[in-house]
């Protein structure tokens, strides 16, 4: 595997590309210009990237240990040094990338992109794990409307994400519960047990869904029915999946509540 190779998969491809979609949905949802549109998604993608790759330089130690092959940095095919020189790319690319739309949302897009942060350096270990996810996701729509239209959204946006992003938390961590328990990792979902988490999970990711679809109009339509029943099969195929399943299950359901939106505008 090339160099360029090893750092995509080094990067938590899945998630940061499911971020980067659903900021750039966004903001055609709120009537961004295509030069802001396409600001946002450079800023999201970086910041993604810079988190996941921290993430990776973090957990080097765990990871070798555990003996994770799908780890790049961990079986040597990426040195950590490569690793590092492209965190430091990214993160200037984020700065920069966020100012320029503009002080408040590039400030605050930042803090967010801290938070992933703050994950990977010891939150991740702790009860309170799920409180970076709920806080990026949450935060990701204000972000995004203030670059748009200069005004913070609807709080539903921000509740809707908050509930998204814990129930990605949950089921993303649930495949690797065990390496982590061997590695000393303690965090919400090592607590709740996969069963327990991914019911947890699939609870708010439903929520979340309901919340999106049905208070803005204070009811149903065609467009929520359809989200509806969209969001709880993939719930249903989660719940039964394996691996990485219930991840994928999660970010289908947010990307729907995304286009729901988008086809209500």
């Amino acid at each position: 595997m090339s160099v360029p190779g090893a750092l995509v998969r080094s990067s938590h491809p899945e998630p940061a590309l499911a971020v980067t979609l659903v900021a750039m949905l966004l903001a055609t949802t709120w009537d961004a210009s295509p030069g802001t549109a396409l600001l946002i998604g450079v800023a999201a993608l970086t910041g993604q990237l810079t988190v996941g790759w921290t993430n990776d330089l973090v957990d080097l130690d765990r990871d070798r240990r555990a003996g994770r092959q799908d780890k790049p940095i961990a079986t040597g095919e990426l040195r950590p040094g490569v690793v590092l020189a492209a965190v430091t790319v990214a993160v200037v690319a984020t700065v920069v990338a966020s100012l320029a739309l503009g002080v408040l949302p590039g400030t605050l897009h930042l803090a967010l992109v801290a938070g992933g942060w703050a994950y990977n350096l010891g939150l991740k270990r702790t009860v309170l794990s799920w409180l970076p996810y709920a806080a990026c996701f949450g935060g990701l729509p204000v972000v995004v409307s203030l670059a748009s239209r200069d005004e913070p959204g609807p709080w539903w946006t921000v509740a809707a994400g908050a509930l998204l992003g814990t129930g990605a938390h949950l089921v993303n961590a649930v495949p690797d519960l065990e390496d982590d328990r061997l590695t000393g990792v303690r965090g919400l979902p090592h607590r709740l047990g996969a069963r327990r988490s991914i019911d947890v999970a699939t609870a708010l990711l439903l929520i979340g869904t309901v919340v999106t679809v049905v208070v803005p109009v204070r009811g149903l339509d065609p467009v929520a029915v359809v989200a509806l029943v969209a969001a709880g099969a993939l719930a249903l195929a989660g719940r039964t999946s394996s691996g990485r399943g219930p991840f994928r299950a999660a970010i289908g359901i947010a990307l729907v509540d995304v286009v729901a939106l988008l086809l209500r505008t």
